[in-house]
């Protein structure tokens, strides 16, 4: 088809001589302009656009299956034409939009045609687009009312809906209506939809908003008035009147002009009316009804067909409102998943109240163990149905908060409400009744059955508000009513699942209930019983503190059991994620055997029934005129994918000769036959397997699946000719398109120590070898030399073959470099890779239709040159592929040559970009278009290629965060009924796209309907349309050492695993690539994802949400799968694993997830949530509970360590004695923590269960064993760690201060050692510092109160601190070791002199931006970039995050330290001691020194400004270095003094230390929330305030204020940096050890790389004056390196061995000194009662 279009090019529409595109207004005639004459004909309407404009052969070549039908099309291409000409004419659509929707119109047709009638194709496309029962059209059109506005007038509604008649009423007289439509009528109706949409830009992510435009276009062009002359509308009205004037709007929710630029709002999504806002008030009548015009008027009051005219008078600001508001806030989860709190909490209470009888029991002893009466027990437990009814009620008044009440489809609450307080109240009211007002003998009475009935009361309100969705407590709406359509349509037109999902969803998850609750009792719950007993009643004597007295530490027991509960309730949220992980993946697998997928097929058989199998299901032989022999048909396809893997290196010239079909002689003469190879049928196939390949080669991996997928049910094909349509798009930014020489064969940079060429080979000497051999081969052919291949055997010319070997050439002629880029290429994450592999889909077409269709060689008379033209007619007819270039008109000159090598090497390759006029550059709106261009483009002058299409924007699409931006820029360009969504780092395969018409086939679409769509028959027999085809994906990057593998795995677990059983249940997603999407069902409901900057930041899982709630299915195939490259790098996974956790927290916020979680029904809830937010809301629960156990940890030591320990025999009886006497009985608080401890082990060890299935079911026991053994060998367990606190950090951080973006990630080796100061900057925050304040916890737990199972807590918190450095390569290699701790000794120390992005100094700025945000005045710039503005953190939003939560842990370090120095049993009051005093003068000493410091260098700094100011413009860095370097000696006199005052006692010391840090962590939040204005841009008052130079800063006014903000920012940073200099050499001497070993570089890089010795990585290369300066810089810094090292020992260790208490001297008047802990029995004195 696209050969029409090139004719059209030579034909008038373009320049000859044209340096760039000239717009068609340029070459219109004369007559043209007639349309504005108010004297002119009809006759002149039609002249601006004529027939001529299309210049498409009417032959039946075009369009084969729409245009040979002849007089049996409906309407023919020429009338199409004649529709699109009077549409664009009349309504003011572009000439290159209609263009471009007559080519997308007729493929589609041409598609449907291909499979049915004519008739039936235009029929059954309308139903889909406007009329059909699954239409959105349709939808929206009842949801608003419109079918009421038409019959009675808009003005005359009122509420509530005056309903002429009944839905079902009007459901059966619209489909009579559509019924009744001419195919001319229907071919304007979706010609007309499809214009409005292909020009919509923006607008096209609200499609209910379209759907409006396009009824008000539709009302114009069929009245009278558009048959007017003189009321024309103006050429581009529709762009500019109705398309501009909402993208301004838009535009202008997001940016502003600020002194002269555009800079975005800072805003929050709270405070942006966006799409989904925006689409939301075209959902009903009211909402249409507040559209108004200038003048005040409703739109709806006009006239239909006066509307689209005043659509430019529309006032859109005052029309559109906020329907939902996003705060950021963690409430939205309440609302969201209330359904899983109360599941939860009102379990954990049943299990809490009934195990703890003696919290509620009067009197209760210890020895006595005596009960409460029954009815209390009963009532206790009862109080859960209190506490559901909270929750739901909390839910409730949160949805409230977050829906308006203006927005006129949320739903009334008050009848939620009144139920929920009533049950609460109901709930409530026994408890006291029973606990208040009953005497003791009165409970064994009637109050026994009040608590009895109360207990099943609360189980029934538990159990309904558990399973209930939210909008559903009160009442349900009918299928029926016409009340409330938009959210039935819109938000819950859920699809049933099949009767064999829902059974296999609710077996699942009664399943995973009834283990998760029978194992939290007995594991979790039951064993917390003892230790509730003996805390509960635990009374500490003869404690106290000098200021505060007795109370805090008689409270400890009561503390700690308060931890010990609140920890228990997290473990209890852990294990149901734990079981739906385990069950899931056993289903998973055993649905797989139901599917005939796994590897435990017999091998022999396998491969025995490829052949048949090729024929059965890839090839369709019903219709062929030439019936062959199966053979023959099977040895094509087997051939051709051979040849393919030949032809890409994997397999060898003499692998090849082994697995083809080869024709011999026959044993009758003259006749000659096939011969199969005799890999299908030899005897021990298996073994001659691993002969023809090597172990774990790529060839070995294709073929094992391509043979393992057959084995599956595929759906039936059909032949090529009736095959869909389909296109593959690709979004393009950055990426890199094709490796230049350059990068293959020079290092990255100067921390590389390998070409990525070297890598390469290494990673891939089988294929190399092979490449090489080719190469050669081609040599010797072009340089007539004969015999070298035997030369080569004979080792008689090395010297010939040794560039061939190093770098794949000998003669560097573009030819041969070329071949080696594209080697390299292809084995890197490249576009060209992924436009190569998928360009096999035209591959696979045209050996299908030739196989398939032999009569092709009479029908071309054996002319192999039209034999190729048809056989490219008939691929480029079915298959398009589309890449958008976003930045294709700004491309560098080496990104245009490797662009314009694509095109040159796939002419049909499609690239759409957006491009801007030259010309209108100088005025004051820039003029955007979106253009489409491929290979068979003429090159203009300019070196340029001509523009198929170029549609003008309303303006710059790119609003969000590009990735859904840039899809939508492209989206009218692709063609057919299906796309295939693919990343630029992808790749396909051969043997895979031969698939491609099953996948189709699974839209079940292929067949022909047997009713029309608007029939009473198919509207009994319809079911809901298939939205999305999920696929498998191969991560080819899985070999390339352990993390590729870990990144490989997960994606293989989850896009295969659990992708299969999601897809059953009703729980999958889109989660993008490779995913197959239905192009009418998703377009005509925003698209294929969502653009809305930061909310939609995970763009593609949108789609997905909006296809489940807007009626579509999502399916899943396994005998699919492509290529997929993902991050190999530590930084750049962690930067992926961050950019999914903040997607994640966005996605809480959203409206998708309120409308899910609200109204899914209960298994499919419990679905959608633990495969999506449940995976990080796990992730934060486990960190919480990490932390909680630390918590527990040091106030149970701290116990431990000043008072008696009871001796305890877990079988003893209840009411034994506590021997000795007086003692505290805590053995049971440490058996219940070696079960949370061994509880989350098997948490963490859960993570490789799904892997470890996947691999055993796919690839056998043996690779199970092997892949486990290389991942737990390369410490991947430890990676595991730090991921899923990565994952838990930036959730909490995008709910606390936002910022979610789209992270770019590298798609290199991670072969460069990454410096330590970047490491340390980039994951001080997230797990740094969290690790080692957790460390510091549990030396102090394992000095007082050690456990053998605490050893799981080392490795997990040395996990989070030495990940990043573990995981870096080379990170223990001698020299490079020290020369880069003088790097960071640089960053540490780098700042002052001049403005410094890489130091210590900016990155501390850089995080406290996050809070204060920067100033948003700009002085000097013009109004020509778009600036991205960090917005500041709400102080209500960072209140939980950064005030309670390090207020908490402050009270819960701060209680333990006063308690360990309360000297319990030590019943002289004079003895006390001010430990209270003592921790508030360390901890504030810090603080005030700190001040005093910054304000002497300050004083400093302005004197000597007059003496150095001229002479020396760096001594602003020597006094800031001392004064960094003066502090942190100021910390370690500090915890010195500390250690003194508690009289040397290390665990003390090192337990008020942790306390300190706690104070710390919140006074500098505290001060940096409440006291910092805004950052400015540069770095202007920290080089003054050691300078002294304020003036010429750009502070203007602000000088005056500024020096007080800065000595705040001093303050804190003096103790920040100490911190971190303390810190960041804590983990470089935990390194020492390590760098000492001899080898370690090399064991390094195998655990890394999983390269054996003999193919390691050679090390640098450097000259000798380079080795000399090396050498100088590792004894210098080695020598600082060590120094240090022994110095922190001496300080910090020794005084702590040799050191005496110095209590009770005269140096200790105010009692601040701690006296030697001695441990008091007493006979006398009970510790419990």
């Amino acid at each position: 088809m696209d050969q029409y279009w090139r004719e059209q090019e030579g034909r008038g529409l373009f320049e000859d001589d044209a340096n760039s595109y000239v717009s068609d207004d340029d070459t219109m005639s004369s007559l043209t302009r007639m349309i504005y004459d108010k004297n002119s004909s009809r006759d002149a309407l039609h002249s601006d656009y004529d027939s001529s404009s299309f210049n498409v052969d009417s032959s039946s070549v075009a369009y084969p299956a729409w245009n040979q039908a002849g007089e049996e099309a409906p309407v023919t291409m020429e009338g199409v034409q004649e529709i699109l000409l009077d549409l664009t004419n009349k309504l003011g659509f572009q000439k290159d939009n209609m263009r471009n929707i007559f080519d997308y119109v007729m493929v589609l047709l041409d598609s449907r045609a291909s499979r049915m009638s004519p008739s039936s194709a235009l029929l059954t496309i309308h139903a889909d687009v406007i009329g059909g029962e699954h239409a959105n059209f349709s939808k929206w059109y009842f949801a608003s009312h419109f079918n009421d506005g038409h019959a009675i007038g808009f003005h005359d509604m009122s509420s509530p809906i005056v309903e002429t008649m009944t839905l079902k009423e009007a459901e059966q007289a619209w489909r009579d209506q559509m019924a009744a439509f001419s195919p001319h009528r229907m071919m304007v109706q979706v010609c007309l939809y499809f214009l409005c949409w292909g020009e919509a830009n923006n607008v096209r992510f609200v499609p209910e908003c379209l759907c409006f435009i396009f009824e008000c276009a539709y009302d114009y062009y069929i009245s009278s008035e558009a048959k007017d002359v003189d009321a024309a509308l103006p050429k581009e009205f529709y762009l500019d009147s109705v398309i501009t004037p909402i993208y301004r709007f838009i535009h202008a929710q997001l940016f502003e002009i600020l002194d002269g630029k555009y800079v975005r709002r800072e805003r929050d999504h709270s405070q942006i009316i966006g799409y989904d806002d925006i689409n939301q008030l075209f959902w009903s009548y009211k909402g249409l009804q507040e559209i108004m015009c200038a003048d005040k008027t409703p739109l709806l009051d006009l006239p239909p067909f006066m509307r689209y005219r005043h659509l430019s008078d529309v006032e859109w600001k005052s029309c559109f409102y906020k329907s939902y508001y996003e705060y950021r806030s963690w409430f939205h989860n309440v609302t969201n998943f209330s359904r899983i709190w109360v599941m939860h909490i009102s379990a954990y209470w049943y299990y809490s109240a009934y195990n703890s009888p003696n919290l509620y029991t009067k009197n209760y002893h210890i020895r006595l163990n005596n009960k409460p009466p029954a009815s209390c027990r009963w009532t206790a437990c009862g109080l859960a149905g209190a506490i559901a009814s909270f929750i739901t009620l909390a839910a409730v008044v949160f949805e409230y908060i977050h829906v308006p009440r203006r927005y006129h489809s949320a739903r009334r609450l008050w009848p939620s409400m009144l139920l929920l307080i009533s049950t609460l109240l109901l709930n409530i009211a026994p408890v006291v009744f029973i606990f208040a007002s009953s005497t003791k003998e009165q409970h064994y009475a009637s109050r026994l059955v009040v608590g009895i009935v109360h207990f099943f009361f609360s189980l029934v309100c538990v159990v309904y508000y558990s399973i209930t969705p939210l909008r559903n407590l009160v009442g349900f709406t009918t299928k029926r009513s016409g009340k409330n359509l938009a959210n039935r349509f819109f938000t819950a037109n859920f699809t049933p699942t099949s009767k064999t999902g829902a059974f296999v969803s609710w077996c699942l998850w009664i399943t995973v209930l009834v283990a998760k609750f029978l194992e939290s009792y007995f594991f979790l719950t039951l064993n917390l019983a003892d230790s509730i007993r003996f805390l509960g009643a635990m009374r500490p004597y003869d404690c106290r503190d000098y200021i505060l007295g007795a109370g805090l530490c008689k409270a400890q027991p009561k503390i700690l059991l308060s931890l010990l509960y609140l920890t228990d309730l997290s473990l209890f949220f852990l294990d149901t994620y734990l079981w739906y992980i385990l069950i899931s993946t056993i289903y998973s697998l055993a649905y797989a055997f139901c599917l005939g997928i796994s590897v435990w097929t017999p091998w022999r058989e396998l491969f025995y029934r490829v052949p048949r199998r090729i024929y059965t299901k890839l090839l369709y032989t019903d219709d062929m005129e030439i019936v062959f022999k199966p053979k023959v048909l099977i040895s094509q396809v087997w051939n051709a994918i051979i040849i393919s893997m030949y032809r890409e290196h994997l397999i060898s010239r003499t692998q090849i000769q082994e697995l083809l079909y080869h024709q011999v002689p026959s044993e009758k003469a003259g006749y000659h036959t096939l011969r199969a190879p005799n890999f299908f049928y030899s005897q021990q196939v298996k073994h001659y397997k691993q002969d023809l390949f090597p172990a774990n080669s790529e060839a070995a991996r294709r073929i094992s699946f391509f043979a393992q997928s057959l084995a599956e049910s595929i759906p039936k094909t059909s032949s090529i000719d009736a095959m869909p349509t389909f296109t593959v798009l690709v979004p393009h930014y950055s990426e890199k398109i094709l490796l230049s020489l350059r990068e293959i064969i020079r290092e990255e940079d100067q921390l590389s120590r390998v070409t990525l060429l070297e890598y390469l080979k290494q990673l891939y000497p089988v294929e190399w070898r092979n490449f090489v051999d080719d190469t050669k081969l081609l040599a010797d052919e072009n340089d007539s030399v004969i015999g070298s291949i035997d030369n080569e055997k004979n080792g008689v010319n090395k010297a010939y073959d040794l560039p061939f070997y190093c770098v794949g050439f000998k003669s560097a002629t573009p030819e041969y470099t070329l071949r080696t880029r594209i080697w390299a290429s292809l084995r890197t994450q490249t576009l060209y890779r992924t436009i190569n592999g998928f360009s096999n889909y035209s591959r696979a077409i045209k050996l299908l239709y030739r196989t398939e269709t032999p009569e092709l060689v009479e029908w071309t008379n054996g002319d192999p040159v039209r034999l190729d033209e048809e056989l490219d007619l008939m691929a480029n007819r079915k298959f398009r592929f589309c890449v958008s270039m976003q930045r294709y008109a700004k491309f560098t000159k080496e990104e245009a040559e490797n662009a314009e090598f694509l095109l040159r090497a796939y002419p049909d390759l499609q690239i759409a970009y957006m491009d801007e006029d030259p010309q209108s550059r100088h005025n004051d709106e820039r003029h955007l278009y979106s253009v489409l261009i491929d290979g068979h483009c003429p090159i203009m002058e300019n070196g340029k290629r001509r523009p198929k299409y170029r549609i003008r924007l309303s303006g710059n699409p790119i609003l969000g965060d590009g990735k859904s931006d840039n899809q939508n820029m492209s989206i009218p360009y692709i063609r057919g009924e299906y796309v295939q969504m693919i990343d630029a780092n992808q790749d396909n395969y051969l043997e895979e796209c031969l698939k491609i018409r099953s996948i189709l086939a699974e839209f079940e679409q292929l067949t022909p309907p047997l009713h029309s769509p608007y029939s009473v028959n198919a509207k009994a027999a319809d079911n809901h349309p298939v939205a999305i085809l999920g696929a498998r994906e191969y991560i080819f990057s899985e070999n390339t050492g352990m993390l590729g593998d870990v990144a490989a795995g997960k994606e293989q677990t989850f896009g295969t695993l659990f992708a299969r059983i999601l897809s059953l249940i009703g729980g999958k997603l889109h989660y993008g690539h490779p995913d197959f999407i239905n192009v009418l069902f998703m377009i005509t409901r925003g698209g294929v994802s969502k653009a809305q900057k930061g909310l939609h930041v995970n763009e593609d899982i949108y789609a997905g949400m909006i296809a489940l709630q807007r009626g579509g299915r999502i399916k899943h195939c396994d005998y699919y799968q492509c290529g997929k490259g993902r991050d190999l790098g530590f930084g750049s996974i962690l930067n992926f694993t961050t950019k999914i956790g903040t997607g994640m927290a966005e996605q809480m916020l959203s409206r998708e997830y309120f409308n899910l979680g609200t109204q899914l029904p209960f298994d499919r809830f419990l679905s959608f949530f633990y495969a999506h937010a449940g995976f990080h809301v796990n992730n934060m629960v486990i960190m919480f509970s990490l932390q909680l156990l630390m918590l527990v940890i040091i106030n149970l030591g701290a116990m431990y360590t000043v008072v008696p320990v009871c001796r305890y025999r877990q079988f003893d009886s209840l009411t034994a004695s506590l021997y000795p006497e007086g003692c505290y009985q805590l053995k049971p608080v440490l058996e219940w923590l070696k079960r949370c401890i061994l509880s989350i082990f098997i948490v963490f060890g859960i993570a490789f269960v799904p892997l470890a299935v996947c691999e055993l079911g796919e690839r056998g026991a043996i690779r199970m064993v092997i892949r486990l053994a290389k991942q737990i060998f390369s410490l991947s367990p430890i990676f595991e760690i730090f991921t899923c606190q990565i994952y838990a950090q930036s959730l909490i951080a995008n709910l606390t201060f936002g910022g979610a973006r789209y992270i770019g990630t590298s798609r290199g080796f991670a072969t460069v050692r990454v410096p330590f100061s970047l490491l340390y900057s980039r994951f001080s925050g997230p797990s740094l510092y969290f690790g080692s304040r957790l460390m510091y916890m549990l030396l102090f737990g394992s000095i007082t109160a050690w456990l053998p199972h605490y050893i799981y807590f080392w490795i997990t918190l040395t996990a989070l601190c030495i990940s990043p450095f573990l995981y870096n390569p080379h990170q223990f290699a001698w020299t490079d070791f020290f020369v880069d701790y003088r790097e960071f000794m640089r960053w540490l120390f780098r700042e002052n002199s001049r403005n410094q992005a890489n130091s210590w100094i900016g990155n501390c700025q850089l995080c406290r931006t996050r809070v204060t945000g920067y100033k948003r005045k700009i002085y000097g710039k013009k109004a020509d970039k778009i600036a991205m503005d960090s917005p500041r953190a709400r102080i209500t939003t960072m209140f939980y995050g950064e005030i309670l939560g390090p207020l908490g842990t402050l009270f819960f370090t701060c209680i333990p330290f006063l308690f360990i120095n309360s000297q319990p049993g030590n019943d002289d009051e004079t003895q006390s001691t001010n430990a209270f005093i003592r921790l508030i003068i360390m901890s504030v000493a810090p603080l005030v020194l700190s001040a005093i410091i910054a304000f002497f260098f300050f004083c400093l700094g302005i004197m000597l400004r007059p003496i150095l100011g001229d002479r020396s413009k760096t001594y602003g860095v020597y006094l800031a270095g001392v004064a960094h370097f003066l502090f942190v000696c100021v910390d370690v006199v500090v915890f010195e003094v500390l250690g003194y005052l508690e009289g040397w006692s290390f665990s003390k010391t090192l337990l008020g230390f942790v306390a300190i840090i706690s104070i710390h962590r919140f006074a500098h939040k505290f001060f940096i929330i409440c006291f910092l204005s805004r950052e400015f841009r540069h770095d202007g008052a920290n080089l003054a305030w050691w300078s002294g130079r304020w003036n010429g800063q750009g502070f203007g006014y602000m000088v005056l204020t500024q020096p007080w903000r800065e000595f705040v920012c001093k303050t804190t940073e003096l103790n920040m940096f100490a911190g971190d200099f303390l810190l960041s050499h804590l983990l470089l001497f935990l390194q020492a050890p390590v760098i000492l070993i001899p080898y370690i570089d090399k064991l390094h890089s195998i655990i890394l790389f999983w390269l054996v010795p003999s193919r390691q990585i050679r090390p640098p290369i450097y000259t000798i004056r380079q080795n000399k300066l090396r050498r100088q810089i590792v004894l210098r810094y080695a020598t600082l390196y060590f120094s240090l090292f022994i110095a922190f020992f001496v300080l910090l260790i020794l005084p702590f061995v040799f050191g005496k208490s110095a209590a009770g001297t005269s140096m200790d008047k105010f009692n601040l000194i701690q006296p030697a802990t001695k441990i008091v029995y007493s006979s006398t004195k009970n510790s419990s009662v």
